[in-house]
């Protein structure tokens, strides 16, 4: 479902079914007007009483009475000074509260004084666009496979009203910034219906019929190397881990050059394991299901070049998913091969569910070949991540500070939290192999950091940053402006980055 937005005065005889304000805890201690008298008596009474105390994420509904036109008054609690994320989380409250009243059609005011110096800080633009992502995302959720189907619920119009508060920028900020914010979260969007796709319907072929179908939205040059083109071009790492399957693995690489005159080209690369059992070193059976998920980095990758196409910028970028599935049979890999990677480089097999670096080897030397100068590879690649960071954050790992400050920067602006991983020489150490260049596995402490820098091992001296989305890509349960299930994590941050160089 596409959802309307306009900027300005309300439109004529085109009431909301739901009116959102935004109101802090200042506001409701006070005695000036929120919104009108009579409702202002009962919102300040719930706060009295400890039952809305407006702080972030909590909200409260309330019908109108006619006492303003609108069906349903949504009151989100806002914190001053809270930036963009503040934006986006109160937009993402008010969503979900829209969605309880069956409100499809919202107002959001936006003339209060209260987040006026957030918006003068960051900017209109930036301010629309968190408000637009967390209203749009907040309700984009898993869509069961059903027999009689179910429908999602979505915003059909949302109408930004401005009011008399100073400091709020143009209408052709706003108007920019929204669709920047319906783009990007269209990408974000994007990558969550990938991830949330069952094993037994996203295979590598049909990852690269995906990634076909976009190629031709935004007429986009691609290659899909199948298994027999992959033997050809030595990819011994990707054609080892799919080698169990009965579904062969696929390398699919697309080009989007929106600056052809320049001779910088990002490497994106992301894990595409569509389903990971672990292989011949079997995982655990509770919660296996969740692995259709490791192809989060793939999704994210996809994502954010759909979002970057769409909005032209002015980058180049090849983008390469090393697609495989990891399934234990009487052809799988074994611990203790050596296999030979496309840059020549042997690798001890110790752990055959250490896959995704090994997959990810053959898509760093892809992306070098075709003229990558940084490189950023996105992967659910450990459970270390997890142990380290929870589901709070994405870890990083870098050979390069200036890139990896870059990411860092973009991240803030998207929301989306990293932190970097120390990349001490002593890891290297535990990729140490007897039988060939290293090994891909074999390390309980540091596992983190030592599963990115043999990722790292493959950059060929290029700026790389790699991001472990091992805790991040996937939720047990809801938050913020991220479901259940796949977030789309990371694709907001590429944008962000790949924008602004631009």
């Amino acid at each position: 479902m596409s959802t309307t937005f306009t900027y300005g005065v309300r439109n004529e005889g085109a009431a909301p079914e739901a009116l959102i304000r935004f109101v802090t805890e200042e506001e409701l201690q006070g005695t000036a007007t929120i919104l009108h008298e009579k409702l202002d008596e009962r919102l300040r009474a719930r706060y009295a009483k400890g039952l809305f105390q407006g702080k972030p994420e909590q909200v409260e509904s309330m019908a109108a009475l006619g006492f303003i036109e609108a069906d349903t008054v949504i009151v989100a609690g806002y914190r001053p000074g809270s930036g963009t994320d503040g934006l986006r989380l109160a937009a993402a409250a008010a969503a979900k509260a829209a969605r309880a009243a069956r409100a499809a059609h919202v107002e959001l005011s936006i003339g209060e004084a209260a987040f006026s110096q957030d918006v003068e800080d960051w900017g209109a633009g930036a301010a629309a666009q968190a408000l637009t992502e967390g209203l749009l995302l907040a309700l984009h959720d898993r869509q069961p496979l059903k027999r009689d189907g179910s429908e999602r619920f979505g915003l059909t119009q949302v109408d930004f009203v401005p009011g008399e508060a100073a400091s709020l920028g143009t209408k052709e900020e706003w108007e920019q910034g929204i669709m920047h914010g319906r783009i990007i979260g269209g990408g974000v969007i994007y990558a969550r219906d990938l991830t949330n796709l069952p094993g037994n319907d996203l295979t590598p072929e049909r990852l690269a019929f995906h990634a076909e179908e976009l190629a031709g939205d935004f007429d986009l040059d691609i290659e899909v190397i199948d298994e027999w083109s992959a033997a050809e071009q030595e990819m011994g790492a990707l054609l080892a881990v799919g080698q169990g399957s009965v579904n062969p693995p696929r390398m699919i690489v697309l080009h989007y050059n929106g600056a052809p005159d320049s001779k910088e080209i990002w490497g994106l690369i992301g894990k595409g394991v569509t389903f990971d059992t672990g292989g011949i070193s079997l995982k655990r059976a509770p919660g296996m299901e969740e692995m259709i998920s490791d192809m989060g980095g793939a999704a994210a990758v996809l994502g954010a070049v759909r979002a970057i196409a769409e909005l032209k910028a002015e980058v180049n970028v090849v983008a390469v998913i090393p697609a495989a599935e990891n399934m234990p049979s009487d052809r799988a890999f074994k611990p203790g091969d050596v296999l030979r990677t496309m840059s020549g480089y042997t690798v001890e097999v110790v752990n055959t569910d250490a896959e995704g670096r090994l997959v990810l080897a053959d898509g760093m030397t892809t992306a070098i070949r075709r003229g990558a100068t940084r490189l950023i590879d996105v992967a659910t690649l450990t459970g270390a991540i997890m142990v380290a960071l929870g589901y709070e954050a994405t870890g990083a790992v870098t050979n390069n500070e200036s890139l990896m400050n870059e990411v860092k920067a973009a991240s803030k602006r998207s929301g989306e939290r990293i932190w970097e991983m120390p990349a001490y020489p002593e890891f290297r150490q535990a990729l140490r192999s007897d039988a060939a260049d290293l090994k891909n596995g074999g390390v309980k402490y540091g596992a983190a950091s030592a599963g990115g820098l043999f990722i790292g091992h493959f950059a060929e001296g290029l700026p790389w940053v790699h991001l472990d989305i091992g805790g991040s890509a996937w939720l047990d349960r809801a938050r913020g402006w991220e479901p259940k299930g796949a977030t789309g994590v990371m694709v907001r941050t590429l944008v962000e980055m790949l924008t602004a160089r631009a």
